[in-house]
């Protein structure tokens, strides 16, 4: 609204003539005052009796003002207005009319200064009684105005209080004031509105009351939203409908008026906008008539309801108005404030075009709009713009604007699509759809024509679907594809950015490209036959992909929401031109594919940005789903490259806006007979398995939807084993035979029966990486499809319940279906005990040998330590020692053979000599004790084995030593 208007360059001009128009109303003359005789002069002449040439010349000038005040101040303390009030009341006379004059200056003098809020209520009164005079005394109007002039000023206020106290009497004082524009007086109607103006007005008087203060400044203002003052002067209207210069002057007070919420809601109960567009079309040579009542339906627009003020100009008169206002503006008005104006008013008319119920077309208003917003770029003659050539002006520009929201409001209205087709619509708007070769196109800036060509074509995607044999005829699409071309082009093109469509289209095409997709859009979600085979035949797919990596070149450069809607549309394109095309699909296939890949592989983060990357993810899987799905070459060429993983790893984020989609594309995937191995393949985070995967979302959907099981996953209601909370709520209905019943319906609004569907393309056996838990799920899932039907047939007996009774032998078998459903509920929870069961037999089990391989490890701890303990007796005590020997020597006679060889020889296996307590052999571990024993390690000693050196004095004696450098640390050699 704020840019249609265009209100605050011109605001201060438009005041400007408004002030200077309504200075040149003549206000009419003030009357002549009456002559003061010396007994009726109020004692404000001099004294009768004195000589000008005696006392009077010596009496010195401030004495003079001394005694004048003091006699001034002596009549103004002795006004009293209940005696006024009284004096007026009373039956009129000659005589009697001159003395109420005479009080009536007298109170006008006494209060010129500001009326105390005490004594407002009788300044009222005394006002409706010279009001009710007027009708037979003309000489009443001069003070009737007076007065009036005087609740202009400042009310006096003795105390701060006083504003609150008096406010309901002041109010219905202001409110009297709006009363008295029943009095059949020009001069006093007009006096009203200047005084209703003043409030407006801060200016202080030049001289205060003694003790008194005036009140805040917007006190008066808020007594006249308190009194309905507003309200009011719109009634007014009727009164001065005749009379110009009165009619301005009401407008101008409510004008100011208007300025309040409060005051707008008033008016408006008056039918304020109503009556105020009536008056448009007035004869007025100033132009005030038609700014002061814009004015005042702009600032009704604003500050109340908007559908009540188009409710209320959407009468045929109304309407009617507007039009004439229009065209005389447009035809004859010359100004710069004419032209704002004029499209003060086309706001208006479109604010009303988007009313259904405002009679537009009825009363051509809608075909004009039309003919003006076109008739610049078809150059088709037309009589209603024959003698109108708009300039390039800022405001000719807005207008122009302003013309094609026009048409883009009129779209909306399935009425109007005759007149959009008649009146060269299409052509107009394709007019802009070319590449902008030259800065300042015609006489356009290169700035204001970039602005109309995206408006033209942003009204093209609302107008196209509508008139859809007019955009094949224009040969739309091709000028669509040829634009989209030139967007991609390395043309010198730096695109200006500075309007609302050109949002991100600094420096680059990007505007154009992202409009041009939006009509493509538009007309393609029509899924119209015609439509897209004359894109595809024109090698639409392949060029969409040309611009899609494009965009998404572009992307990596700096990601943006233009960038993210561009390529979000496109994949919509791609989605809807190859769906259910396989022919498409095989041209699509392995270029797109590629494309496709790195949008699955989005960052999960990115999905939370907020700049429409979740919808761009969305559009992805979508065109998968349609461009690939079905043609075995892109399915298995997606395959190849990995794509089942990207989308199960997409699954494992486990977001509920994701899972509906990709569960449904894996499922249709699996008619690949290559899929379910690449699915069983997949591992995700702590080797998750795809199978414990679904199992889990199965879990997480019962738990949203309220289904009851025990901690441990089992089923608890035999009867309704799989049904939600909510489903449980709703009350059986009987529904035609064609409708869905809640359990059907409910099938399609989770993700159940997909989960049910993969694991079957699965297979429930041999499925790796499941838990005892994961099996009691499984369980459940497995007979999903006879649950279900039991819940149908629960339904069906209910209904058959509510209409009917069965015959006994329905009634049976009724009996017995419902029997098998429960059957099997406690069939499954039986077997999911059974399977806790095992599993906690197998983990006492597993637990059992555990322990058992503890204790063995214990025993042999045990043992190494019983034998390195001998082995420290055997050392340290001889007896022990011996002793040992023994056991030796009868254990080596033992397991000997007790047959005697005949001519033998026996060895004997004891080596003379021998000082050690060990079995012989060539190599000897020295062991040491234990560190645990003593509680540290060992001392590092000097005894480490090295090659030894042929001069050492023990080996001297040792003829033939055989040195191995690979000897272990704590090995000896032993001959």
């Amino acid at each position: 609204m704020a840019t249609a208007r265009g209100r605050a360059a011109a605001g201060a001009g438009r005041a400007a003539v408004a002030a200077g128009s309504m200075s040149s109303l003549a206000e009419p003359p003030a009357s002549r005052a009456p002559s003061r005789s010396p007994a009726r002069s109020l004692a404000l002449s001099p004294a009768p009796g004195l000589s000008r040439c005696g006392g009077e010349r010596r009496r010195n000038a401030s004495d003079a003002d001394a005694d004048l005040g003091a006699a001034q101040d002596t009549q103004l303390r002795s006004v009293d207005l209940n005696h006024v009030i009284k004096l007026l009341e009373d039956s009129d006379s000659k005589d009697l009319e001159k003395e109420q004059l005479k009080t009536l200056k007298k109170v006008v003098k006494h209060f010129e200064n500001g009326l105390p809020l005490k004594d407002l209520a009788q300044v009222i009164e005394i006002l409706n009684l010279c009001a009710e005079k007027m009708n037979e005394q003309e000489a009443f109007t001069e003070p009737l105005c007076e007065l009036i002039k005087l609740c202009g000023l400042p009310f006096q206020k003795k105390k701060l209080s006083d504003e609150v106290s008096y406010s309901m009497a002041v109010s219905k004082s202001i409110a009297q004031l709006g009363y008295l524009m029943r009095v059949p007086s020009s001069q006093v109607r007009i006096q009203i509105c200047k005084c209703v103006v003043s409030f407006y007005n801060t200016e202080l008087p030049r001289k205060l009351l003694s003790g008194y203060q005036p009140t805040s400044a917007n006190y008066k203002i808020q007594m006249a939203e308190l009194g309905g003052l507003a309200e009011t002067l719109i009634l007014s209207l009727a009164l001065v409908e005749n009379q110009l210069t009165e009619k301005l002057w009401v407008l101008k007070a409510l004008q100011h008026l208007s300025s309040s919420g409060v005051n707008c809601r008033l008016m408006m109960k008056a039918q304020a906008a109503s009556r105020l567009c009536l008056y448009l079309n007035g004869v007025d040579p100033s132009g005030q008539l038609v700014f002061r009542s814009s004015e005042i339906l702009w600032n009704l627009l604003e500050n109340t309801s908007k559908e009540e003020v188009v409710n209320q100009l959407s009468s045929l008169e109304c309407v009617h108005a507007l039009k004439e206002v229009f065209v005389d503006l447009l035809m004859h008005g010359f100004r710069h404030y004419d032209r704002q104006l004029r499209n003060d008013l086309l706001v208006i008319a479109t604010l009303l075009a988007e009313n259904p119920a405002a009679p537009m077309i009825e009363s051509g208003f809608a075909k004009l709009l039309i003919v003006l917003a076109t008739f610049t770029e078809v150059k088709i003659p037309n009589p209603l713009v024959k003698d109108l050539k708009l300039t390039y002006s800022y405001e000719d520009f807005e207008l122009k604007k302003l013309l094609f929201n026009v048409i883009g409001v009129l779209s909306k209205d399935p009425c109007a699509i005759e007149l959009l087709s008649e009146n060269n619509v299409m052509p107009a708007l394709l007019y802009y759809v070319k590449p902008n070769q030259k800065p300042g196109f015609h006489d356009w800036s290169a700035a204001q024509y970039e602005e109309l060509q995206l408006h033209a074509i942003a009204i093209l995607a609302s107008v196209a679907p509508l008139l859809v044999d007019k955009y094949l005829s224009c040969q739309a699409n091709t000028l669509l594809l040829v634009f989209l071309e030139w967007c991609i082009g390395q043309d010198p093109f730096f695109g200006h950015g500075n309007s609302f469509h050109g949002t991100g289209g600094r420096g680059n095409k990007l505007a154009q490209m992202r409009y041009s997709l939006r009509v493509l859009r538009s007309v393609v979600s029509l899924y119209d036959d015609a439509v897209n085979l004359n894109l595809c035949d024109q090698g639409a797919i392949s060029q969409l992909l040309d611009v899609l990596k494009y965009a998404a070149h572009k992307s990596k450069e700096k990601e943006d929401a233009i960038l993210l809607e561009i390529q979000a549309d496109i994949l919509f394109l791609l989605s809807a031109l190859c769906e259910n095309d396989l022919h498409r699909k095989e041209l699509f296939s392995y270029e797109g594919v590629d494309i496709l890949i790195p949008f699955i592989q989005m960052d999960p983060k990115k999905l939370y940005s907020g700049l429409g990357h979740n919808f761009l993810l969305f559009s992805a899987l979508d065109c998968l789903w349609s461009c690939v799905i079905g043609c075995y070459v892109a399915e298995d060429y997606f395959l190849e490259k990995q794509g089942i993983f990207l989308l199960l790893d997409l699954l494992a984020l486990k977001q509920k806006n994701l899972c509906n989609i990709i569960l449904g594309i894996l499922v249709e995937f699996c008619d690949n007979p290559k899929t379910t191995s690449h699915i069983s393949t997949w591992r995700g985070e702590k080797d998750e398995t795809a199978a414990n995967l679904l199992i889990q979302l199965w879990r997480q959907e019962e738990l949203e939807l309220g289904v009851k099981r025990d901690r441990y996953g089992r089923i608890v209601d035999m009867k309704r084993p799989i049904a939600g909370s909510f489903q449980k709520q709703q009350e059986v209905i009987p529904m035609p035979a064609n409708c869905p019943s809640f359990a059907i319906m409910e099938i399609s609004e989770n993700i159940r029966a997909k989960l049910y569907s993969l694991l079957c393309k699965l297979g429930f056996e041999n499925l790796p990486g499941l838990s005892a838990k994961d099996f009691v799920t499984l369980a459940i899932i497995r007979r999903y499809i006879d649950f279900k039907v039991g819940e149908v047939w629960r339904e069906l007996c209910a209904e058959l319940k509510e209409e009917f009774r069965p015959v006994a032998s329905d009634e049976e078998a009724l009996k017995v279906i419902s029997e098998i459903s429960e059957d099997t509920g406690r069939m499954i929870a039986a077997l999911q005990t059974e399977v806790l069961e095992s599993q906690h037999h197998q983990e006492i089990q597993e637990e059992e040998k555990t322990y058992t391989k503890i204790q063995a490890t214990h025993k042999q701890r045990e043992m190494v330590n019983k034998s390195w303990e001998n082995f420290l007796t055997r050392t340290s005590n001889y007896e022990a020692l011996k002793k040992a020997k023994r056991l030796q020597e009868k254990s080596i006679e033992a397991s000997r053979s007790k047959l005697k060889t005949q001519n033998g020889a026996v060895h004997s296996t004891d080596i003379k000599g021998l000082g050690t307590t060990i079995g012989s052999g060539r190599l000897v571990t020295v062991e040491s004790t234990p560190p645990q024993l003593i509680g540290r390690p060992l001392a590092v000693t000097d005894l480490a084995l090295r090659k030894p050196s042929v001069c050492e004095g023990a080996l001297k004696k040792i003829k033939r030593v055989k040195t191995l450098d690979s000897v272990k640390k704590d090995s000896v050699p032993v001959e």
